[in-house]
């Protein structure tokens, strides 16, 4: 899984080096064995964001993608969209990306993130919820795909940014940038996210790519 995700991700346009970040000793040997660049971090992190700011600290560049191990499927024309709003407006510190939901029982769902946008594409709120209220025919729902964009100095500070009442209530890290008053850019994609969280997910996707495989 982690060699389909470091291959995709090498296929984004915009993405001059991917690397591995780990501090397990397995996903690092399994890493070098398929040729990744790897890099060992220290185990005291409390999200993979403060473990991609590790990484990031000793690195000179200035726009750092943060993707999921668990995202085989990941579209490399997705990760460019998301890498590109910080490339197009200089004053955007932080960017994400969302999916229009399809399948309705999404929208209940607290596993599934919902997020809401204002009128010039930036996150007015993340949510576990169903947000907005669905009472009413036509509204649009999506959800978020878990892959960030950070400028360098947002990122190497971002752990330091106090944490507020909502994050702790939605459990959800992002609105950590919302709640400090800073802008995240939301970028709509047609990519359908497909994490791998659970053994069910695991034969899910393994089923995806079982045609390839027989070839």
């Amino acid at each position: 899984m982690l060699q389909h995700v470091y291959e995709r991700a090498s296929l984004a346009r915009y993405l001059s080096k991917v690397i591995i970040a780990t501090d397990d000793e397995r996903i690092y040997s399994a890493a070098r064995e398929f040729g990744a660049n790897v890099q060992m971090t220290r185990a005291d992190h409390r999200s993979g964001t403060d473990r991609v700011a590790e990484v990031a600290s000793a690195d000179r560049a200035q726009v750092i993608v943060n993707i999921q191990g668990d995202e085989p499927l990941i579209d490399p024309a997705a990760i460019d969209a998301a890498a590109l709003a910080l490339a197009n407006d200089p004053e955007v510190r932080m960017a994400t990306l969302s999916k229009r939901i399809e399948d309705a029982s999404e929208i209940t769902n607290p596993h599934v993130v919902k997020v809401v946008s204002d009128l010039a594409g930036d996150a007015i709120y993340f949510s576990r919820s169903p947000i907005p209220n669905a009472t009413r025919e036509g509204v649009v729902h999506f959800k978020h795909i878990g892959l960030y964009v950070f400028r360098r100095e947002f990122l190497l500070g971002y752990s330091a940014l106090p944490v507020g009442p909502l994050e702790r209530a939605e459990r959800l890290e992002q609105l950590r940038a919302l709640e400090n008053g800073y802008r995240v850019r939301v970028i709509e994609t047609e990519y359908e996210s497909l994490g791998v969280d659970t053994p069910e997910d695991l034969e899910r996707v393994a089923a995806l790519f079982e045609p390839s495989l027989s070839k």
